[in-house]
This record gives structure tokens, sequence and C-alpha cells, in this order.
């Protein structure tokens, strides 16, 4: 099978307040794709729907060949999940919360793969550190190792690396490409850095008040538009949307 995510023709709405409008895309092997859209177009949303915390209200999600709806510990235990904004418990070590989380996946050989994440993420002097001092992108390089124990098929990052310091983003940056480029999995990730998103991404798909207005390779996407860079495009999706749409 050559997709790991398939999404069709998903929906959620608050009350009068469409989130999510038949929204369908797919995920394949090796690939990185960019969900990318202004705040409040439904990125979040729809990354919580792929990991089954809110349920839609019509579409599927498959995850592996496998439907979320009827089967969702089985599609998620091939899953794993990375944000700055969801920091790992603060009161536990870094060896501590690997260890829980392992045990949690069901991770086979856990304590040689905990000491091969602490290893590849520069993580082995900060073992018995607890997750809550530590600084933002120690913070965030603990919670990519732990997104990484299952080796998922599916790895999703929601801003993985807003607020670190241009150093620690190009490691990020690196180890996210070097996930997808290894082994047999895909990544979906949301991003407000178009530098970020050009770099690492081989497609994106530009959502807009819960629909997705545009996909391409965000190399050439702009061009495509009549616009100089991948900023000057998200901008565009962000201010007006409807001329995008008829072009």
């Amino acid at each position: 099978m050559s997709k790991v995510l398939a999404v069709t023709q998903l929906c959620k709405a608050y009350g009068e307040l469409v989130a999510v409008d038949g929204v369908s895309f797919d995920v394949a092997r090796n690939e990185i794709v960019g969900l990318l859209g202004p705040n409040g177009a439904g990125k979040t949303t729809t990354i919580n729907m792929i990991l089954g915390v809110l349920t839609p209200d019509s579409g599927s999600i498959g995850i592996e060949g496998i439907d979320i709806a009827t089967h969702r510990s089985h599609a998620l235990q091939c899953t794993n999940f990375a944000a700055v904004y969801a920091p790992l418990p603060g009161n536990l070590t870094v060896g501590q919360n690997l260890r829980v989380f392992g045990l949690l996946y069901g991770v086979k050989n856990l304590r040689d793969r905990i000491e091969g994440l602490l290893e590849q993420f520069d993580l082995e002097k900060f073992r018995d550190v607890k997750c809550g001092v530590l600084s933002s992108g120690e913070q965030t390089r603990v919670s990519l190792a732990k997104a990484m124990l299952n080796s998922p098929q599916l790895l999703l990052l929601d801003e993985p690396t807003a607020s670190l310091d241009p150093a620690i983003a190009r490691d990020i940056r690196h180890k996210i490409t070097d996930f997808a480029a290894r082994g047999t999995g895909g990544v979906l990730l949301t991003s407000h850095n178009m530098y970020e998103v050009e770099d690492v991404c081989n497609r994106v798909l530009f959502l807009s008040r819960g629909r997705i207005l545009l996909e391409g390779n965000p190399k050439t996407l702009p061009r495509e538009h009549r616009k100089a860079t991948l900023e000057e495009l998200f901008i565009s999706v962000a201010r007006e949307p409807l001329t995008l749409e008829v072009e």
C-alpha cells in the first residue's frame, strides 16, 4: 500500500461554524506533506480528527488502510504526534517519560529503543532531568524522540519548530526529513514558517475556511499563482481566498 494516510470528505462543525468542510487528501510513504493556512482554517481540527481526539461529523480516515472509526486503537498504534504546545509531563524525567510512553505503545525491546533515541536526539545528559526544567529546544527534542518511539508509519507534527532558535529549528527539520527518508512512514505537519515548509515538504495543501484551496509542490506552487514566494501565496490565501479560487 503506497498511502500511509487517506482522508476522504472529512467534515466537522461546531453548531453553525463549519471548521472542516469536505477535506480529502493523502500522505504517501516517504512523503512530507504540509497542511497550511491561517489561524482558524481547520488545520488543528483536522489533525485532532486524525488522532481520534475529535470525531468527524462525516467522512473517513484510513491509517495504513485501517479505518480509524472502527479500529481506532489498531490505527493509532502506528501513529504518533508532537507539538511544542503539548509538552510532556514536566514532573517526570526524560527517561521516565520515554519509558511511560513506550509502555503505552507496547514498544518491544524498550530499553534499547530508549537508549537509541537518547543518542539520536543528543539527550543522554538529560536522562535524569525533569522535563519541566528543560529549555524549549530541549523539550522539543524530547517530544520528537517520544513521537518516534513506536517507529510510526504516520508522524503528525503541529508547529514542530515554533519559538525555537534557528540552529535548533534546523536540527529538528533535519531529523524530520531523515525520518521520512529512512523508513516507510510519512509525515503530516503544520507550520507558519514558509521557509521551513519549502525546505522539508514534498507537497503542500492550503486550507481556507475548512476547505483545501490549493495543492502542489511548495517550490513551484507560488509561480503557478503569480506569486514570488510561498509566503506571498500564504498571505493571499489568508486575505483573498476567493481570488485564488477563481485562478
